[in-house]
């Protein structure tokens, strides 16, 4: 099972790396601001039931 992920910030176009914590369930949606220009995304996190993760964000 993965336990990195990766979002693009919506607006600057940096690609972010973020823990997924796996307990958390299988959909999981928060907010983080952007390491390099610190716009809030909201993140959205799905891990299939194999263990994949797909990930992505959009500003909030």
């Amino acid at each position: 099972m993965e336990e990195e992920a990766s979002y693009v910030c919506g607006e600057c176009g940096e690609e972010v790396v973020i823990p997924v914590d796996l307990s958390a369930g299988s959909y999981q949606e928060y907010v983080e601001d952007c390491p390099v220009c610190c716009r809030a995304n909201v993140i959205h996190v799905e891990i299939d039931p194999e263990g994949g993760v797909r990930s992505w964000g959009e500003l909030e």
